[in-house]
């Protein structure tokens, strides 16, 4: 795989270029460049638009240019009906002059070089993937009034045959295939594919955050002070306010260590090297490595259960059958892409303690991540809860601490680190009552099990389900606005934490969206996280 490791200055179109041959021999060697880059990603679309390319007479006839002019206004048709809807999906970043690619921050990191064919395309079919993904859901949540209204505008300009998300599945290799064709294109494009981080600078400077951040790092280190005060108390003497309720996984098959690493070898097939396990393999890995819960329940705010929409179109919470949300991602440590493993359990409420405490309100979530490194054992455990709020992480013994500057902004709080991992063990999760704050991280081998009287058992379903939930007047919608805050889950915080330019902060938001720190920057998804805080042990390496 030829991935660059610079950093790109976003606004220079050239980033990422290379220094050109000349004369005759730079034009055969772009012209190479050319045909294998054309060649390679008219064998990844013919999959894509069957439709368009024999499925439409109309629009197979049309010269290409014209056809390529009407895919563009069909983009900014669904646009503009989805904006006018208010169903925008803000999980991927859209890419500025390519309506048909959005952009994560593990994509955006990876910055392939735009001469190397077979892997710049893979990298553009991620990039039309999660533009696909979004779309989908944009498209599934409009009313049926803007549908209707859509389908209108679409057949107008001689789409008529073919649904929206057809027609954008074709559009959208018509318009690599335009677009991408040349080395200059190729790099317009690595120049647009940046992720804005989740921090307003505009709110900083109103706040003054060069002096309001002095107050609110000494906050930080005395929630610090106090999360590893409250990990380095005996498991037995953890505050107990109700009952301890233990959820564990419905009986699923899950994989041994060595099936893991078989899986994981054949998921990194492919021009990236990044891992993308099939359908089967990631529901068998999301199985193996999911955790126990152990929470203290004092009421049904400290029940697991699935988000809904309500007869009252708000969001609440159905306990009656437990469900933790997953989800695949990748992060990078060195020059390895890894494999990670996401849980996200929902609860209908985080509890007041006083009529006055800023941190409660509706909807609660912790969000559980396992990094996999290349031989299939976990090499960090993180977590955080959906605001992006109380990121604790949770090493191996095959990272160490990096040595860092000394500095206001918020660093790693690792208050529990785990050790060498056990084949076949499982992780359990000691939950705190009411503000759901993870108070423990427990090894259990094969053969123990966690003391409770009765196990309730949870399923697995996936985080992208969010994205199209059923109303009860009919339709769909999903959790998360299009600003990716999850609607009803303000908290009273966000009116005193606002300097530090986090939006809303205490909201639940949609994957993509956490910035963790008040002080500093930092987000959840950040491709080089681990590595920012740890680096590899003496005698021990990732893979």
């Amino acid at each position: 795989m030829t991935v660059s490791r610079r950093r790109r200055a976003p606004a220079t179109p050239a980033s990422g270029s290379r220094r050109q041959p000349t004369h005759g021999a730079s034009r055969r060697r772009l012209a190479a460049y050319a045909a294998a880059w054309t060649a390679t990603l008219l064998l990844a679309g013919c999959a894509l638009a069957p439709a368009l390319r024999d499925g439409d007479a109309d629009v197979a006839a049309r010269p290409p240019a014209t056809l390529e002019d009407r895919c563009e206004r069909a983009y900014a048709a669904l646009d503009r009906a989805v904006a006018a809807a208010g169903v925008g999906d803000a999980e991927a970043a859209r890419v500025a002059g390519f309506p048909y690619l959005r952009v994560d921050r593990l994509l955006a990191s990876l910055d392939p070089s735009p001469d190397d064919a077979p892997v710049f395309a893979a990298w553009v079919q991620q990039l039309a993937t999660r533009d696909d993904d979004a779309r989908r859901a944009e498209i599934a949540n409009l009313p049926a009034d803007a549908t209707a209204r859509l389908r209108h505008e679409l057949a107008a300009d001689g789409f008529e045959t073919l649904t929206p998300a057809t027609l954008l599945a074709g559009c959208s290799t018509r318009l690599r295939e335009r677009d991408l064709a040349t080395p200059s294109g190729r790099r317009r494009l690595l120049a647009a594919a940046v992720v804005p981080d989740d921090y307003d600078d505009a709110l900083r400077a109103l706040g003054a955050y060069p002096l309001t951040a002095l107050p609110f790092a000494a906050g930080v280190r005395r929630y610090e002070a106090a999360t590893h005060a409250a990990f380095a108390l005996p498991l037995a003497d953890l505050p107990l306010q109700g009952v301890l309720r233990h959820y564990q996984p419905r009986a699923a098959p899950t994989l041994s260590a060595a099936e893991v690493r078989a899986v994981l070898a054949r998921a990194r097939d492919n021009p990236l090297r990044l891992p993308l396990p099939d359908a089967a393999e990631s529901d068998a890995l999301l199985a193996t490595f999911a955790p126990l819960l152990v929470i203290d329940e004092r009421d049904n705010d400290d029940r697991v259960g699935r988000p809904r929409y309500d007869e009252g179109d708000e969001v609440a919470i159905d306990t009656a059958a437990p469900v933790l949300f997953t989800r695949i991602a990748h992060t990078r440590f060195g020059d390895e892409l890894l494999l990670q493993l996401v849980y996200t359990a929902w609860f209908p409420a985080r509890r007041a303690t006083s009529p006055f405490d800023l941190l409660a309100g509706r909807l609660d979530a912790l969000v559980w991540r396992v990094t996999l490194a290349g031989d299939g054992t976990p090499l960090l455990h993180d977590s955080i809860h959906a605001c992006g709020c109380y990121h604790l992480l949770f090493p191996s013994p095959r990272l160490t601490p990096r040595p860092l500057p000394p500095t206001i902004d918020e660093g790693a709080l690792a208050p529990q680190w785990l050790g060498p991992p056990v084949p076949g063990a499982r992780i359990a999760l000691r939950i705190e009552s009411g503000t759901h704050y993870l108070r423990r991280v427990v090894v259990l081998p094969p053969s123990e099990h966690w003391p409770a009287p009765a196990a309730i058992a949870y399923g697995l379903a996936p985080d992208d389900a969010l994205r199209t939930l059923p109303r009860a007047a009919g339709g769909t919608r999903s959790l998360y606005a299009p600003d990716g805050l999850v609607r009803g889950s303000e908290r009273g915080e966000r009116f005193v934490f606002w300097p530090m330019g986090i939006a809303s902060a205490g909201a639940m938001r949609q994957w993509g969206r956490h910035a963790t720190a008040f002080v500093g920057r930092r987000h959840f998804d950040e491709p080089r996280l681990i590595e920012r805080y740890f680096e590899p042990a003496a005698g021990s390496q990732p893979r």
